[in-house]
């Protein structure tokens, strides 16, 4: 069975080696880069799960490396960092970020935020398709389309929008849809997070019309002829 494989972008190096021999011990492949040149050096040699992103970097913003990192794949990021003030998190996840942990943090709790965006990004193959108006997600490929061209979403917007598909012309309280999103073992969740993962997924669906909102009380995808 192949092994998940990390990268952790990092110039700490004290921080990078704790993860790493944590990380492996745990049968993860751990690879590490300590800038963002580096880090988009070794990404296209490897098929990488998982990033952890130091926010701050020698040669960049860790931003930037995310967006980089979104325009072409749908591999979860996990911002780390010592900036906790709100107005950072919610810019962090409307890059695309899928997570943002605060240093200091304990390993174990990584570990455990680490394994949460795993499972979201993992999906159960199945033999059928769901649509709603113009988009389709194809569950045995994870792909999502919008009229027929790819949409490449993050793990979050993925399982977003795949929760309202399986419940279509169902109307998705935002406690419902906040609880099957995010698992309760330590991963970041707030109401806002929802708000800011919904707007990122109607974006980049080009704010499609079965889309709606439910003021309220929360959000429903809906067949034209519900």
């Amino acid at each position: 069975m192949r092994k998940q494989e990390l990268l952790i972008v990092e110039d700490d190096e004290t921080i990078a080696f704790g993860i790493k021999v944590f990380m492996q011990k745990r049968d993860f492949v751990v690879t590490c880069a300590d800038s963002i040149l580096m880090a988009k050096l070794i990404m296209p040699t490897r098929q990488f799960d998982l990033i952890l992103l130091d926010w701050n970097l020698p040669d960049g913003n860790g931003y930037d490396l995310c967006s980089y990192v979104k325009k072409s794949s749908s591999i979860p990021v996990i911002f780390l960092t010592v900036r906790d003030d709100e107005k950072d998190i919610v810019q962090g996840l409307d890059m695309g970020a899928d997570d943002y942990i605060v240093k200091p943090f304990q390993l174990s709790i990584l570990f455990s935020r680490i394994n949460a965006v795993l499972r979201r990004n993992r999906t159960v193959p199945t033999t059928s398709n769901l649509s709603c108006g113009g988009i389709m997600l194809d569950k045995i490929m994870t792909k999502v389309f919008c009229d027929g061209i790819e949409v490449l979403l993050t793990a979050g917007e993925y399982r977003l929008l795949l929760i309202l598909l399986e419940n279509k012309n169902q109307t998705m309280t935002r406690s419902v849809l906040l609880e099957k999103l995010w698992d309760i073992d330590g991963a970041f969740v707030n109401d806002n997070t929802l708000s800011v993962t919904l707007k990122r997924l109607r974006e980049k669906l080009g704010n499609p019309s079965c889309m709606k909102t439910i003021r309220g009380i929360g959000y429903r995808l809906e067949d034209d002829d519900a």
